[in-house]
C-alpha cells in the first residue's frame, strides 16, 4: 500500500463525511436561524426556545435522508472491502 493509497483513502472518507453530514447541518443551521430571526423580532430572550424545533427538524431529516446516508456510507465500505486485498500488499 503507497502512500498515494492512503491519501486516496482518506479524501474518499472526508469527502464522503462532509457529503452524508451537510444536510443535517444544514437543517440545523437554517433551522437556529430562522428561531434566532423569530426571537430578535419578537424580543423573546429565552435560550431554550431553538433546541426544540432544532431537535425535532433534525429528528425529521434523518428520516428523511437515513436510507439516503446509509447507502452512501454501505457504498464506501463496499468499495473499501472489495478492494482489501490490494491494501494489505
Amino acid at each position: 500500500m503507497t502512500l498515494d493509497d492512503v491519501v486516496n483513502i482518506a479524501r474518499d472518507a472526508l469527502f464522503i463525511i462532509f457529503e452524508v453530514a451537510a444536510p443535517i447541518l444544514l437543517i440545523s443551521l437554517i433551522i437556529g436561524l430562522l428561531v434566532s430571526i423569530f426571537q430578535t423580532v419578537t424580543s423573546i430572550q429565552e435560550q431554550t426556545l431553538t433546541f426544540v424545533p432544532k431537535i425535532i427538524c433534525v429528528f425529521l431529516g434523518l428520516m428523511l435522508l437515513g436510507h439516503w446516508m446509509l447507502s452512501t456510507l454501505s457504498q464506501y465500505i463496499n468499495v473499501l472491502w472489495s478492494d482489501f486485498a490490494q491494501y494489505i500488499r
